[in-house]
């Protein structure tokens, strides 16, 4: 029975204490240099997929990062709950490294679009095993706080990276922008390498507790189930059907036989994908079932809401307002910047206090429902670019509500021993949700480029506008 001393050291627990401040020092550095990449990379694809002659494919670049997620997440949740999240995170690191290279030297835009497959992969590996790490290291009081330190990790590259990236590919060149990435890996790594001695803990065993095992020990049991072998597969047939729907919809805009090659290819996406995604997510996702289910879902309806929407704003504003990379990476900065400022105000002790779960979502739901249509009414140019990008901002707001409510409400659902393969679950569904979204998106591109016209942009983001209002009302499910 635990005994007053250990509650009250529980009830004073401090991200500034020793044995918690190594993880999260390290956590945010980690989850910095990924926000970098995140908006640099963003902030040039437009114009990468220009000098490339490559514009058909900006949709499927966009997506092949979350077809790649798709599997490798579900690998990597099995990964951190057999053998801890410490050897699936150093994976994820290297394969981060391969594919900066890959897209700084690429010739076209397949091989281009391959780095950012990679990324994908790393990502993964990255996120899952840093929040199972995070689950293992923290007591749940702190947890909150660690995800909005998460969300302010962003504000800084969110400041620095458009401007840097965008600087960088009008005097350099934009290949110049990858190996920035690359170079500060190495710190990273450094500041995380304590907490991966002492804070990676396997869980399968169901008896340590955090600190009392070694990184690099082993679980009683490193076997996987079937459960766990049959969702790998279905991941499998998932992201094979999502690459499918993506390439497909790259093609239509094409000609002759092409074109039919692409309906073939987004037919037999649509086919692959709906029945393996069933088997990947928890029991009860599509219909929105109470508690871990609905979170899941709703997972899914922010990325598909929020993500589709900024992926496109670069190209928007370079297309229909012709601003130069540097100027359009201004969008990326009011995202970043509002997110933070979100997830701030939800990691508040007030409002964990007082205000529910379910509301902030529905709060959170709302704003990004609203925002979105800033840019829509920005690319018919029915609104200013600076009056689209603040309406754009409560979007950023309701994402920095939303996001770490998801993540502090399935950790305090999921059973210890699942925590990885629910993360995974959750970031498995906001993948390809997302990876739709930009499918259809990038169908629209190839069909109209290379004079992309605003209704094209506006349509895609009042779609997404909907999409948020679903979430408000599926919110009430998540408690």
């Amino acid at each position: 029975m635990p005994t007053a001393t250990h509650d009250a050291t529980a009830r004073t627990a401090s991200l500034r204490d020793r044995a918690h401040l190594p993880f999260a020092v390290g956590a945010v550095a980690l989850v910095t240099l990924g926000a970098f990449e995140n908006r640099a990379t963003m902030t040039v694809l437009p114009t990468v997929a220009r000098e490339l002659d490559g514009l058909w494919l900006f949709g499927a670049a966009s997506a092949a990062p979350l077809v790649s997620f798709v599997l490798a997440t579900v690998i990597a949740g099995a990964w951190a709950d057999h053998r801890g999240p410490v050897r699936p995170l150093q994976a994820g690191m290297a394969v981060f490294v391969v594919s900066q290279v890959l897209m700084a030297l690429a010739p076209g835009m397949v091989l281009f679009t391959l780095g950012r497959f990679g990324s994908g992969i790393a990502e993964a590996l990255m996120d899952v095993s840093l929040t199972v790490l995070l689950a293992r290291a923290l007591p749940k009081e702190l947890r909150a706080k660690v995800f909005a330190a998460f969300a302010a990790a962003w504000v800084l590259p969110s400041l620095v990276g458009p401007p840097v990236a965008g600087l960088l590919t009008e005097v350099v060149s934009w290949r110049a922008v990858f190996a920035v990435g690359v170079a500060l890996l190495p710190l990273a790594w450094l500041l995380l390498r304590p907490s991966m001695r002492t804070a990676g803990v396997p869980a399968a065993t169901g008896t340590a507790s955090p600190g009392t095992r070694s990184a690099g020990s082993e679980p009683a049991s490193t076997a996987w189930s079937p459960r766990e072998h049959r969702a790998v597969r279905a991941a499998a047939v998932a992201a094979a059907g999502l690459a499918a729907l993506t390439a497909g919809g790259s093609l239509l805009g094409r000609s002759g036989p092409v074109e039919l090659l692409g309906a073939a290819l987004v037919l037999v996406g649509v086919a692959c994908t709906g029945p393996a995604i069933r088997t990947v997510l928890p029991a009860g996702t599509l219909r929105f079932a109470h508690g871990i289910p609905a979170l899941v879902a709703l997972r899914g309806l922010v990325a598909a809401a929020f993500g589709t929407a900024g992926s496109l704003l670069p190209l928007m504003l370079t297309t229909i307002h012709g601003l130069g990379p540097a100027a359009a990476g201004i969008s990326l900065t009011v995202t970043g910047l509002c997110w933070a400022a979100g997830s701030q105000v939800h990691g508040l002790d007030a409002v964990q206090r007082r205000v529910s779960p379910v509301r902030r979502l529905q709060i959170g739901f709302g704003l990004i429902a609203v925002g979105v249509l800033g840019p829509a009414l920005t690319s018919l140019q029915s609104l200013p670019v600076a009056a689209g990008l603040a309406l754009w901002g409560l979007a950023g707001l309701g994402m920095g509500v939303v996001s770490p409510t998801l993540s502090t409400q399935l950790l305090r659902f999921a059973p210890v021993h699942d925590q990885g393969r629910i993360t995974a679950a959750s970031s498995l569904t906001a993948s390809v949700a997302q990876a739709v979204g930009l499918a259809v998106a990038g169908s629209l591109i190839a069909w109209q480029a290379p004079d992309l016209p605003g209704w094209l942009f506006a349509s895609t983001m009042a779609g997404c506008a909907a999409v948020g209002v679903v979430g408000f009302v599926a919110a009430r499910r998540a408690g």
